[in-house]
């Protein structure tokens, strides 16, 4: 199994930034990409943007330009460093593991957009 914690998230005026953290636990070695997935009220869990093992990037539109996913592999964490946050963006995030024997997710963190 792999264990997920999140961290980062917060309340922060439109324009702000944030960085969400997801520190992993356990079975780290089976893990061959970490994404960041959001679910704002009434809507379904969406993808932001993975990071595959190799350092591969893939990102929503919505996050583009915005948005970078990173990894640091010392400490098993993945990062998604948020700039120009906009309301819309408001939404618990959560951090999912791809391994070989399933997916693993962390408990969310609350981002609030708001002035």
């Amino acid at each position: 199994q792999v264990q997920l914690v999140e961290s980062g998230g917060g309340l922060v005026q439109p324009g702000g930034s944030l960085r969400l953290s997801c520190a992993a636990s356990g079975n780290i070695f089976r893990i061959y990409k970490t994404g960041w997935f959001r679910q704002a009220p009434g809507n379904q869990r969406e993808l932001v943007a993975v990071i595959t093992r190799d350092g591969s990037t893939t990102y929503a539109d919505s996050a583009k330009d915005r948005f970078t996913i990173a990894k640091d592999a010392i400490k098993n964490s993945v990062f998604l460093q948020m700039n120009s946050l906009k309301p819309e963006d408001t939404a618990v995030y959560y951090c999912q593991v791809t391994t070989n024997i399933g997916a693993y997710w962390g408990q969310g963190t609350q981002v609030t957009v708001s002035s």
